[in-house]
């Protein structure tokens, strides 16, 4: 005989069911937002992570090639005679404009266009087991893209060597050193020391020779205020991440540092 249920049993009754429901429904709504919480900031850092992996692999190459400049100096073409220009590096860093390079004299910031805090031509030998001679290398920023560009080294002009869009590739996006004054007022609202007196900040600031030791090219007589007399190049880059932190609104800028010595003592 089948067993008959008693007649006091009974089911959950729409009110508990409800009730229930209700509870599920809140636990997976506060589930969720925990969820999307966690995915927003893992994107926010993620973005932070890869802008200041970018502007680090940057900064290193500018550093290491800054370390190049000058290489292979003249006296060490092994060649009694003249060398071709090509195979020597005549000075550490180029210049322009066209028939400046690389006699007359260049002031930096004042008659030539480089090399000044956001344009740099560096002259080296970047790979010398290839025997393909010495190469211009520029560091240019426009707008907020800094571009690099390789040249073999050919004639006398590397401002106008370097200078073309089939040359120069973007190389560090969202680079904010010298950004228009909404971009500058918007950083300092949250970084408020990132930018002294409101004023944009050098990619490149030089060092030139002095007794005893090397001071801002700005700072020293006009007869040594050129690219020959410079001994080293400090390096500084101010990257903004694509969007702001996705949980807090807060701008995500970073500030690197770093310093170059050329080569060769003296030119």
């Amino acid at each position: 005989m089948m067993p008959t249920r008693g007649r006091n049993a009974r089911g959950f009754s729409l009110v508990e069911l409800l009730t229930a429901l209700t509870i599920l429904i809140i636990v997976c709504g506060v589930a969720f937002e925990l969820l999307m919480v966690s995915m927003k900031k893992y994107r926010s850092d993620s973005q932070l992570l890869n802008t200041f992996q970018e502007a680090r692999f940057g900064m290193d190459q500018i550093v290491r090639d800054v370390n190049d400049s000058g290489y292979p100096p003249r006296n060490n073409t092994q060649s009694n005679q003249t060398p071709p220009p090509n195979t020597y590096a005549v000075t550490p860093f180029a210049w322009g404009p066209n028939g400046t390079y690389p006699n007359s004299p260049c002031t930096i910031g004042t008659n030539c266009s480089t090399p000044n805090g956001y344009d740099l031509i560096i002259e080296t030998d970047i790979d010398p087991a290839n025997k393909n001679h010495v190469e211009w290398v520029r560091y240019q920023l426009q707008n907020t893209t800094l571009y690099r560009g390789v040249v073999s080294k050919a004639g006398t002009d590397p401002d106008g060597s370097t200078g073309g869009l089939d040359v120069l590739v973007p190389y560090v996006q969202n680079v904010m050193n010298n950004p228009s004054a909404a971009q500058l007022a918007a950083i300092q609202a949250t970084y408020p020391s990132l930018f002294p007196g409101g004023n944009p900040v050098p990619i490149f600031q030089y060092f030139c020779e002095t007794t005893p030791q090397p001071v801002d090219c700005t700072s020293v007589a006009a007869s040594t205020h050129d690219p020959p007399h410079i001994v080293s190049v400090v390096v500084t880059l101010i990257v903004q991440a694509p969007t702001a932190d996705m949980t807090t609104g807060r701008l995500q800028v970073v500030q690197l540092k770093g310093e170059g010595r050329r080569l060769n003592p003296d030119y």
